[in-house]
């Protein structure tokens, strides 16, 4: 999969199960497979981590509340960065398009920030993380172009999810101002 010389990798295009497998960090920077989507691998990612979010919220709600949520963000990004900066060395590609962890943790966050919300709202905080992370409108790319490694795959969807909050602020802002 890789050659010899360690700054000449032939980078892999479509990772496997099997490339997933062999390292801890890859099983979760692909999160947990999702990544290995061939289609649109960022939005199969968004998807599972909103599905994780949905079922470990209705399963478990005494466990799952917004403190533990965010203390397992907090430390997902941190262990995301370790993650994706293996697995994009492994696959010789910093930022490749099957790392999706950072776009779990990221939906997490929102999900998590407009709890509790209703199908339409989370339908809408899809929609809006997903837009911002693959528009990557300034400063999210100025941002993702600075840091390298896995600390810049990961805080370019933290970003993004923080521009789709901003419009939930900004809708729940206008709403108020007509209701008043």
């Amino acid at each position: 999969m890789m050659n010899n010389d360690e700054n000449n990798k032939t980078p892999i295009l479509h990772p496997t199960s099997s490339f997933m497998l062999a390292h801890p960090a890859h099983i979760l920077a692909l999160g947990f497979g999702s990544g290995l989507s061939r289609i649109m691998p960022g939005t199969a990612g968004t998807l599972f981590g909103w599905l994780c979010f949905y079922a470990l919220s209705n399963r478990w709600p005494e466990f799952f509340t917004p403190l533990s949520w965010g203390i397992l963000i907090v430390g997902g990004f941190f262990l995301g960065v370790w993650a994706c900066d293996i697995t994009g060395r492994n696959l010789g590609v910093e930022d490749h398009g099957a790392m999706v962890w950072d776009e779990i943790i990221a939906i997490w966050l929102v999900l998590v920030m407009i709890s509790p919300a209703d199908f339409r709202a989370q339908c809408w905080a899809f929609v809006l993380f997903r837009f911002f992370d693959m528009v990557k409108p300034p400063p999210i790319r100025n941002i993702e172009r600075r840091f390298k490694g896995g600390f810049g795959v990961m805080i370019d969807d933290i970003l993004a999810a923080f521009f789709a909050l901003l419009c939930f602020a900004i809708y729940i802002f206008v709403a108020s101002i007509r209701v008043a």
